[in-house]
């Protein structure tokens, strides 16, 4: 049998004051403790060393959208910025709603993607779920409860027949809770009315009344206090929402616009307040073009991109010691790894060998020094801690700027059936 090669970071300050040597071999950490011989060493001494990041919602286009993104410009921003592992939503074009587009999808990802990936099922009510969750799908959603950009709404007889199915598979429903208001949407002030946060409250208790079987639930984006605090399931909230405000930005500047929308600086503040409440942290990387930005607001798409600062944003933070980073690694690596059902990384043996390395010293954000194929970015001139260094499956693969090729893998959800057709 082929020797496993191994890799060791030396001199490693673990969360909680210790320092060890992390010995992996092959995909896996085998020793933490007193270092020995390897095949690489790298000394960690003056590094930040940080489980990779897990980022459970991402959109990574492709197809007729592939100028905004696709999956081999979106995963290079994601190792770029320290995700090893990314969970795709289905509202892609063609909607992930039947196993052959699902598949399809799958071999797009396998054959372009250089991060491992986990893909979600669409939901509608001719979608064939049982199906759906056999072909592979991690979860069930991004499932819209009310109508977004390349997202349409399902009502709520609709969602309550699903949730039951979904519950009844043993899988996870993630739900977009929204409510809607008519009014005129020319401006972020407007689309922060029209999708206010008491409506986001709203939706996220009609979601809750529509889950009868007790399905698990996964609310997206979640973008006030006062839907985190309703919310009965899993928490997931973006930075844009944790450190963005509609008062960051000019009220008709379209790279703000987003669904939800960003809040108020109070509520902004009120949310970040929310922090041990929150479950995950996860980017909602939705590039569009700076094109398509440009149309009149009303037109204007809304997303943003994100893959790349998800983890910096917050090591920012961490480095400038307003959070943990053992709460930055539960909301970003361990949680959303227990949720997909992978090993998770982390700082024993048996653990996932997937790390950043990051000096300990910010950097300014700019898009001209990010990878997303979109090429702007909502965090223009914030600061940011970058990696130097990403390792994914024991292996480097980026360093100082240059990618060198891994070993990406799908990750399947547990109904996963090979060969059923």
């Amino acid at each position: 049998m082929k020797r496993r090669p191994t890799l060791l970071l030396k001199n490693v300050s673990i969360p909680g004051g210790r320092s060890a040597d992390i010995l992996m071999e092959g995909t896996t950490i085998r020793h933490v403790g007193a270092g020995s011989d390897a095949d690489q060493v790298i000394d960690c001494s003056q590094l930040l060393v940080v489980p990779a990041a897990v980022d459970l919602h991402v959109h990574m286009r492709g197809g007729p959208q592939a100028a905004k993104e696709d999956w081999e410009s979106g995963s290079r921003s994601a190792i770029a910025g320290g995700v090893t592992v990314v969970a795709d939503q289905p509202n892609t074009i063609p909607a992930l709603t039947t196993p052959e587009a699902f598949a399809a999808r799958v071999a797009d990802a396998k054959a372009h993607s250089l991060c491992s990936f986990a893909i979600n099922s669409g939901v509608t009510a001719a979608t064939p779920l049982a199906a759906m969750w056999e072909a592979g799908a991690s979860a069930f959603g991004e499932t819209f409860f009310a109508p977004s950009s390349y997202g349409d709404a399902v009502d709520a007889t609709t969602l309550t027949r699903a949730l039951a199915e979904i519950g009844r598979l043993g899988a996870v429903a993630t739900i977009h809770a929204e409510e809607v208001a008519p009014g005129e949407d020319s401006s972020l002030v407007d689309h922060a009315r029209i999708r206010s946060a008491a409506g986001e409250v709203r939706a996220v208790e009609a979601v809750s009344s529509c889950n009868t079987t007790g399905c698990r639930i996964y609310f997206c984006h979640m973008s006030s206090s006062r839907s985190v605090a309703v919310a009965k399931g899993i928490v997931e909230v973006t930075p844009h929402h944790l450190f963005l405000s509609h008062e960051t930005f000019d009220p008709l500047d379209t790279l703000g616009k987003m669904n939800p929308p960003l809040r108020t600086e109070k509520e902004r503040k009120d949310l970040y307040a929310a922090w041990d409440r929150i479950d995950i942290i996860a980017s909602d990387h939705a590039p569009h073009t700076r094109d398509e930005k440009s149309a009149g607001f009303a037109a204007a798409p809304s997303g943003v991109p994100g893959v790349e600062t998800l983890l910096p944003l917050l090591l920012a933070e961490v480095v400038a010691k307003r959070i943990s980073l053992a709460d930055v690694i539960a909301k970003t690596s361990q949680n959303p790894s227990r949720i997909l059902g992978i090993e998770p990384a982390g700082f024993e043996p048996g653990c996932r060998a997937d790390f950043v390395l990051c000096p300990r010293k910010e950097t300014t954000i700019t898009a001209e020094n990010l990878h997303s194929r979109c090429g702007w970015t909502p965090f223009e001139g914030m600061k940011g801690v970058f990696p130097t260094r990403v390792i994914m499956g024991g292996q480097v693969v980026y360093e100082d700027g240059e990618f060198r090729k891994g070993d990406p893998a799908w990750i399947p959800g547990k109904g996963y059936r090979p060969g059923r057709k």
